[in-house]
């Protein structure tokens, strides 16, 4: 199955090594609390609606063929019992206030927009990043695109959050240069209470990658009041320490409230009340922590 893309970014400079084109994928396991994404948690195609860019200018209505748009004193209204998200709002919209999240792409389409960016990848020996959402969910296409990507001589990156089966993810490992993997905390109880699934699998997997000898580097994304506290940094610190064979490098991803209008735009809430930015000190603590086991530590990246 063919799974829907959301973004493509090019010049990527923070999704691995270089510049990068960054392939987003629909779909994921967990529900982030934090997640700047929320378009990328559904595998279908989604409406996104930006009021204050709205003009009433009702092309939108006239063209829905289902007559499910209303234009009220808030803005345009979407009845979705009768919308098929067939797009055409979106397409009539002239000032893209409204815009569908999601798009089928095949292979050769893919990479013939990839192949548009080798002037930027080789000269800074850069390559491919699939993100998400989460890649390892569409294990068919995913590896048809590393395979692709590879006959073209391109670094391919993933970006997981390692909850997939283990044979999923091995198999890719085996067309991928680099694992952008992320580790949310140790404690399990927390890990449920924040992403909606326990981290077990997700553990066992890194380890497993590791064993492996994977090329791997650490994402944390860190986030005050949920995983800056004293004890759960050591405990991540020390698992990654503990991992097999070379010690994987560690982004520290401070945590930014910068999400809400995407969820917004979905009308979805965004509940950050127990979240916020971490300080300087929990920053360098972390750091620290992680410099203490031999590992290495970029903050952002």
């Amino acid at each position: 199955m063919i799974p829907l893309i959301f973004d493509i970014k090019r010049y990527a400079i923070s999704d691995g090594p270089g510049i990068r084109i960054a392939i987003y994928f629909k779909g994921c396991p967990l529900r982030c609390a934090w997640c700047h994404n929320p378009e990328s948690q559904s595998p279908k195609v989604q409406k996104l609606y930006t009021a204050s860019k709205c003009i009433g200018a009702q092309d939108c209505i006239e063209v829905c063929p289902e007559d499910a748009l209303t234009l009220t004193r808030n803005g345009i209204v979407t009845d979705y019992e009768k919308c098929t998200l067939c797009g055409k709002c979106a397409e009539a919209c002239p000032t893209k206030a409204i815009e569908m999240s999601g798009k089928l792409y095949e292979v050769d389409e893919l990479m013939q927009i990839i192949e548009r960016e080798r002037v930027h990848i080789e000269h800074s020996d850069g390559g491919v990043t699939f993100s998400g959402g989460e890649p390892l969910m569409h294990p068919e296409f995913l590896i048809k695109m590393l395979k692709a990507c590879k006959e073209k001589g391109l670094h391919c990156a993933v970006d997981t959050c390692g909850f997939a089966p283990a044979e999923t993810l091995l198999e890719v490992a085996k067309h991928t240069d680099l694992f952008l993997y992320d580790l949310k905390m140790l404690d399990s109880s927390l890990h449920k209470k924040w992403t909606g699934k326990n981290n077990h699998l997700i553990l066992d997997n890194l380890k497993a990658l590791a064993t492996a000898g994977a090329n791997i580097n650490i994402r944390i994304p860190f986030i005050g009041n949920v995983n800056t506290h004293e004890d759960e940094v050591r405990a991540m610190a020390e698992f990654v320490a503990a991992l097999p064979g070379k010690k994987p490098e560690v982004n520290l991803l401070p945590y930014h409230n910068i999400a809400q209008n995407k969820y917004n735009k979905l009308g979805q809430v965004y509940n950050s009340e127990e979240m916020r930015e971490p300080t300087n000190e929990e920053i360098g603590s972390a750091k620290a922590a992680f410099v203490e086991k031999g590992c290495k530590v970029e903050i952002g990246g």
